[in-house]
């Protein structure tokens, strides 16, 4: 009998009910292990991909067996990133999808050009779809199939709130009704920005964890000017204090704080966190499992921040296989400091609700793969074209400024 006919048996009784009585008088519920081992030969049958309304990208790897793998893409360029993916599609149909590390480097060092946000954004997708399959076939969460945890729950950041559980947030430095900066801002708007930290730290007390997210936003000058003024409230950290273009400008900030520095959300691959770590630019690290290169990326760069004494961050702005990714890392390395966006729930996608979050922590996630279901129901009903491009503008000058 052929290895797929042999699968098909085994998988036609299971759902006739007919294995169900050796199972039920080992466990108290149906097995939720594999109908296949990892010795069994499967193959890669189609490549999906769907794209939301807010502009999310979701991948959905098929197989011989009936197990799929989830993962998300780059939010922005979302036709590109799918469009992208259905050309390695091609490659991948007919492989043996636990193969994830060999696919890793055969979809980065496929194709003449190399790395970007886009072409890194397919391959992280597609990274965290066949770790997904893969964890299905062990039947275990990925993080074991990394050698196993290294913490027992995950520290989160959101909304603090006792609905949330969460304690530690993010904040940004708009001030003034205005979301423009000058290249040099004076005091009336640093004094409010600074007030309104000051009222965070005073409303949530020291006992909270607040970071500052300037988003690349703010120019040299005026980052200056806040990382100073707002040193006396101790945010956690500050974030992206200016884009991550010029490495020895953001180096030059970093030694002018004791507060750390964190980067990384559009930073790709374990070569561009490289010169990030060797000039000492930032002292936390914060890779997107959507486009720095998947967890298979994510987990050298974080073997490479160890050696920095520098803490991992994930970035995470995306829906439900971003963070179910992130947490696989942060379950896995030793390094982690701690996930954003880590109290989202999405509901409106999962088939499955996530465990809640506890003073601040989520326990790991214990179903195989990634440790969600999604509904598909619930995802294709948001499938629709995503958001327009959207340059910013200054108000005062009409000059184009960043968002």
């Amino acid at each position: 009998m052929s290895e797929i006919n042999r699968r098909s048996t085994i998988q036609g009784l299971i759902a006739s009910g007919a294995l169900l009585g050796l199972d039920s008088a080992m466990t108290a519920e149906p097995s939720p292990a594999a109908p296949v081992g990892p010795n069994d030969s499967i193959k890669i049958t189609k490549l999906e991909t769907f794209i939301l309304k807010n502009s999310w990208v979701f991948v959905k790897i098929s197989t011989d067996a009936g197990i799929v793998g989830w993962g998300e893409m780059l939010k922005d360029d979302a036709k590109a990133c799918a469009a992208g993916a259905q050309e390695v599609g091609r490659y991948l149909v007919g492989q043996d999808p636990c193969r994830v590390v060999f696919h890793w480097q055969a979809i980065h060092r496929g194709a003449f050009y190399r790395g970007g946000p886009v072409k890194t954004a397919i391959l992280s997708g597609i990274d965290q779809a066949l770790w997904d399959i893969k964890g299905k076939v062990y039947g275990v969460p990925v993080y074991k199939l990394l050698g196993g945890p290294t913490r027992d729950r995950i520290r989160v950041y959101g909304r603090i709130s006792e609905q949330t559980g969460v304690n530690a947030m993010k904040t940004g430095p708009n001030a003034l009704g205005r979301g423009a900066m000058k290249y040099v801002e004076g005091p009336k708007f640093v004094d409010a920005v600074v007030e309104n930290f000051k009222g965070l730290r005073q409303k949530h007390g020291t006992g909270a964890d607040i970071a500052i997210d300037f988003h690349g936003a703010v120019q040299p000058p005026t980052a200056l000017l806040l990382i100073k003024a707002l040193e006396p409230y101790q945010p956690f950290f500050y974030e992206e204090v200016v884009q991550c273009l010029n490495v020895d400008v953001m180096a030059e900030l970093a030694r002018k704080t004791h507060i750390p520095l964190a980067t990384g959300e559009r930073i790709f691959t374990k070569w561009g966190f490289k010169e990030i770590l060797e000039k000492r630019a930032a002292t936390i690290l914060q890779p997107d499992v959507c486009y720095a290169g998947g967890i298979t990326e994510l987990r050298l760069i974080a073997g490479m921040a160890e050696a920095y004494y520098t803490p991992i961050a994930p970035h995470n702005p995306q829906g439900p296989c971003s963070l179910a990714a992130s947490y696989q890392i942060a379950a896995s390395i030793p390094n982690f400091l701690i996930q954003e966006n880590g109290d989202a729930n999405y509901e409106d996608l999962l088939a499955k609700p996530l465990p809640p979050v506890k003073n601040g922590y989520r326990p790991l996630l214990t179903d195989p793969g990634l440790g969600i279901t999604i509904d598909e129901e619930k995802l294709k009903a948001q499938v629709g074209e995503p958001r327009e491009y959207r340059p910013r503008f200054d108000p005062d000058d009409g000059s184009v400024v960043d968002w």
